[in-house]
């Protein structure tokens, strides 16, 4: 009897973590899991039987260790980012697709799991915005378009409860972006109102003053939990974070962003008002 011929498996790129291990086999997306993969499709399954199709969904974990997903089909843009992807309709769009997340299964029950706390809010339950589940690595690079539109959110490696305004500023850091003027220009973000963008995403999202004034305080915490995990990655000696941690600049690009952060803020606050 002829050996079965095995399905081909096609490497799709982007993202740092899993460069070069994320695959798509026919229907099905395989990607490297980690110890809280199962808490994660508990997640993903109870996001889809609310009937929210924006998340991948699982399948289940393949015998060699991977997970298996069904492959959502679109655009997903990688840096640097298409002209489309940099626009003011986009960046709405992924904002809106957020809290149609959230909004989802705001009952859904993490406690009795196993949740990733390197990009976690590190105080879920402060606030008034509510604890939900915060995906908290809402990058262009993390999300599925169509004709422009976000139709849904990929890697839910470290989704963990939070504060909604947490995963919002988290979306905004990166989608924004909040970021520099090095680091935009090194990006190819030229000319982008930073200040008046974080208000849209903050009003698509249908946030009051202590919702936006919350978001302001979480961008701190979220770019030190960005720095962080970066900088950890990379002393741990993941090839894709060395050499993201030495394109970057090191320490340097965080230290300059976080005093940037501490001139620009104020221009931030007024737009946040």
């Amino acid at each position: 009897m002829a050996e079965q011929e095995q399905p081909r498996e096609e490497v799709l790129f982007g993202g740092v973590a899993n460069a070069g291990a994320v695959v798509r086999v026919g229907e099905h997306v395989l990607r490297p899991s980690n110890p809280h993969s199962r808490a994660i499709h508990a997640y993903l399954r109870a996001l889809r039987d609310a009937g929210f199709e924006g998340a991948c969904c699982p399948v289940g974990i393949d015998p060699d260790g991977r997970e298996r997903l069904e492959y959502v089909p679109g655009d997903v843009p990688v840096s640097p980012y298409p002209e489309w992807a940099r626009s003011d309709a986009a960046l709405v769009s992924v904002a809106r697709l957020l809290r149609r997340m959230h909004d989802a299964v705001p009952a859904f029950d993490p406690s009795g799991r196993a949740w990733s706390t390197e990009l976690a809010d590190p105080t879920p339950t402060a606030g008034t915005s509510g604890t939900v589940m915060s995906h908290s690595d809402v990058c262009l690079e993390n999300v599925v378009f169509r004709n422009g539109e976000a139709v849904a959110i990929l890697d839910f490696d470290f989704v963990a409860p939070g504060r909604r305004t947490y995963d919002v500023a988290a979306l905004a850091r990166m989608c924004v972006p909040i970021d520099d003027d090095v680091n935009m220009a090194r990006q190819g973000w030229l000319a982008v109102d930073r200040p008046a963008r974080l208000r849209m995403v903050a009003d698509t999202y249908g946030l009051d003053a202590d919702g936006r004034a919350e978001v302001l305080e979480c961008l701190t915490a979220t770019f030190a939990k960005g720095g962080e995990f970066v900088r950890r990655r990379a002393e741990a000696g993941e090839p894709g974070f060395v050499q993201m941690w030495a394109d970057m600049g090191g320490q340097e690009r965080f230290d300059r962003r976080r005093r940037w952060w501490a001139d620009a803020r104020p221009t931030f606050e007024k737009a946040m008002a």
